[in-house]
C-alpha cells in the first residue's frame, strides 16, 4: 500500500514507537491522527510534524475506556491505516500484580486493540481497502519468568492478529504483526523494575531504536508484510522456540527473575 495521501491512526502516539511511526508516515505524505492519553505531549508531536511539512491531528483519549473508544471512531473518519502500537503494564508474578492493574494491562494492548479494530474494520471491508498493524513484544513468542500479566496480553495479542489475518483474506483488508526487540523508548522509565527482569539470555538480542521501529511499521504497511520479528537476533530466538521449545523455556527460565 501506498501510503501518500493515506489517512493514518497512531496509538499510543505521545512518545516512543508511536511518536516516531506518526512522524514516519506524515514525512511519507501521509495525514495522521495521534492517539494517546496526554494531550501536552500529543501536541509537542504534532507541532513536531508540522516542522518538517507533516500534516497531523490530535485526539487524547484513554484506551482503556470503551467508551472512549467508540467516540474516538465517531470523531476519527475511517483511517486507511490503523496502528495498534499502545500498550501498557509493569513485568510482576501474578499474585505481586493488584487487581485494578491486571485489568488495565488486559485493556491496553489488548482490548483496546480489540475495540478500536472493530470500530473500523466493517466500513474498511466495505470499501474493499485498508491496513491494521498490531505492535507487540518478544514475549508473545518467547515467555519468561516474573511476567504474568503483561504477557498474557501481548498473547492475546498475538492471537487477534492470527484470527483477524484469517478473517480478512481476500477482502482487500491486510494485517501486519510488528514485533521488536527492547526498544530504547520512555517505557522502562515509566514502568520501573522491567529492565532489571530481562532473561540473561535475552541480553544477548541488541536493544533498537523507535525510529527503527517506525521504519518497520511503515516498511510492512508499504510492502504488505504479514509478519516483522527483529533485529535478526530475536528472530533466531523465535525460530529455536519453535524448533527446540523445552530448550529455551529451560534456559529463560534460567537466566530469568526467580522469587
Amino acid at each position: 500500500m501506498q501510503v501518500e495521501g493515506k489517512r493514518v491512526l497512531v496509538t499510543g502516539a505521545s512518545q516512543g514507537i508511536g511518536a516516531e511511526a506518526a512522524f514516519r508516515f506524515a514525512a511519507h505524505g501521509a495525514h495522521v491522527h495521534l492517539v494517546a492519553r496526554s494531550a501536552e505531549l500529543l501536541d509537542q508531536q504534532v507541532e513536531r510534524i508540522a516542522e518538517f511539512g507533516g500534516s497531523a491531528t490530535a485526539h487524547p483519549a484513554d484506551l482503556a475506556d470503551a467508551a472512549q473508544i467508540r467516540a474516538l471512531a465517531k470523531d476519527v473518519p475511517v483511517p486507511d491505516v490503523l496502528v495498534n502500537n499502545a500498550g501498557a503494564g509493569r513485568w510482576l508474578f501474578l499474585d505481586d500484580t493488584p487487581a485494578d492493574e491486571l485489568q488495565t494491562m488486559t485493556a491496553v494492548p489488548y482490548l483496546a486493540a480489540l475495540l478500536l479494530t472493530r470500530e473500523y474494520l466493517g466500513a474498511m471491508r466495505s470499501r474493499g481497502s485498508g491496513w491494521i498493524v498490531n505492535v507487540n513484544s518478544p514475549v508473545s513468542r518467547l515467555p519468561i519468568p516474573g511476567c504474568v500479566g503483561y504477557q498474557s496480553s501481548r498473547w492475546a495479542l498475538r492471537g487477534l492478529t492470527a484470527s483477524l489475518r484469517l478473517d480478512l483474506r481476500g477482502t482487500g483488508v491486510g494485517i501486519s504483526e510488528v514485533v521488536p526487540g527492547k526498544v530504547s523508548s520512555e517505557y522502562f522509565t515509566n514502568n520501573p523494575g522491567v529492565e532489571e527482569r530481562f532473561p540473561a539470555i535475552a541480553r544477548m538480542i541488541p536493544t533498537v531504536t523507535p525510529a527503527r521501529c517506525a521504519k518497520a511499521i511503515v516498511d510492512a504497511v508499504e510492502k504488505e508484510r504479514g509478519e516483522h520479528l527483529f533485529p535478526w537476533q530475536l528472530k533466531a530466538f523465535e525460530i529455536s522456540g519453535r524448533l527446540f521449545p523445552g530448550l529455551v523455556s529451560y534456559l529463560a527460565w534460567k537466566t530469568g527473575t526467580h522469587r
